[in-house]
């Protein structure tokens, strides 16, 4: 080799990976989604006249989705189970948007029902026509330890963030096979990556999706045109935690912390945009210390789990003490 090749190798490769590492470090989301947020296509251009359909859509990153969707000049059809919500949802985006009254519609939905929802997927082609992507995004929470919760509690987990899930795919993927062109976006989590203390029934319920997705992604190389995509965002401000499930059914959150450490709702929303208009098909979004951690599961999970071990006793003891479980990894918790 050319000594001064091996001389400009020699300061070239360990300064590229002090600039990885940096980058890492400093990152919000996994490195192939912040290269497409800087070369990738523009969600305004890509998702352009798109016919959207958002779940869990009354509050949170699913709100969120709907007003940032609207500004890029998607068509939308909103649902969740509390209509007055959306209708709200519905008002707003026509304030932020250049779009008609027809171009969204609110289609309250019962995940749970899974009866309703071939009906509820013609109601939305009776109106459009076609849908161009479906946003899964609705489901519900846990903070309750396992020893104490009822098994009704984890049945209703799986029922609602999986089953539920599962079926509303299941009625509006073989419409896009049919037209050979389509996304499915699954809003998962950090949990469904790696288990958390306090999450046991939603974690496992997160995992799941993750496994179905990856399997359903597999059995459609026939259709290379249809995207199926996870998210796995880390802590977001949303209302996810005050509507968490306990440990028995029907019994709600007692302390719900601050918020203010947690990544923001739109910068949640415009990664995942991104991710959509680039064909990501796994987002990794997260602020640090979370995203790091991320990445010791998926190649130093001896590490991870040694992490995992230290931070989760802390978390556990916090919430037996009646404190903020969430907030204490960053501050010294205060008693409610």
């Amino acid at each position: 080799m050319d000594p001064t090749l091996a001389t400009v190798l020699w300061y070239l490769i360990p300064l590229y990976m002090i600039v990885t590492l940096l980058c890492m470090v400093l990152a919000d989301a996994d490195m192939t989604l912040l290269w497409a947020s800087v070369v990738g296509q523009r969600p305004e251009k890509r998702l352009k006249g798109l016919v959207v359909w958002v779940t869990g859509a009354s509050s949170g990153i699913g709100e969120e989705l709907a007003y940032q969707l609207v500004q890029c000049g998607a068509r939308l059809i909103l649902s969740a189970r509390r209509e007055k919500e959306l209708q709200t949802v519905k008002r707003r985006c026509l304030q932020r948007s250049n779009l008609q009254d027809e171009d969204i519609l609110v289609l309250p939905l019962d995940l749970l029902d899974r009866g309703s929802h071939e009906a509820k997927t013609e109601a939305a082609l009776q109106h459009f026509g076609h849908i161009d992507v479906l946003i899964n995004n609705g489901g519900r929470s846990q903070r309750s330890l396992f020893l104490e919760t009822s098994l009704e509690v984890y049945h209703a987990l799986m029922e609602l963030n999986f089953l539920g899930t599962v079926s509303l795919t299941k009625q509006v993927l073989p419409h896009m096979t049919k037209r050979g062109s389509g996304s499915i976006v699954t809003v998962s989590s950090v949990v469904g990556l790696a288990g958390a203390p306090l999450s046991t029934g939603y974690s496992a319920s997160k995992h799941a999706l993750q496994g179905f997705f990856n399997s359903l992604r597999t059995e459609l190389t026939d259709y290379p045109n249809i995207l199926i995509s996870t998210v796995c965002p880390g802590p977001v401000q949303s209302r996810i935690v005050d509507n968490a499930f306990t440990e028995v059914l029907n019994k709600p959150m007692s302390t719900v912390g601050s918020q203010e450490y947690k990544m923001s709702t739109g910068r949640c929303v415009r990664l995942m945009l991104v991710g959509m208009a680039n064909g990501v098909q796994e987002m990794w979004i997260a602020q640090q210390p979370f995203l790091i951690f991320y990445y010791a599961w998926q190649y130093t999970p001896t590490v991870a789990w040694f992490i995992a071990n230290k931070l989760g006793r802390k978390r556990v003891q916090n919430f037996k003490a009646g404190l903020d479980a969430d907030s204490a990894y960053f501050s010294k918790p205060k008693a409610p």
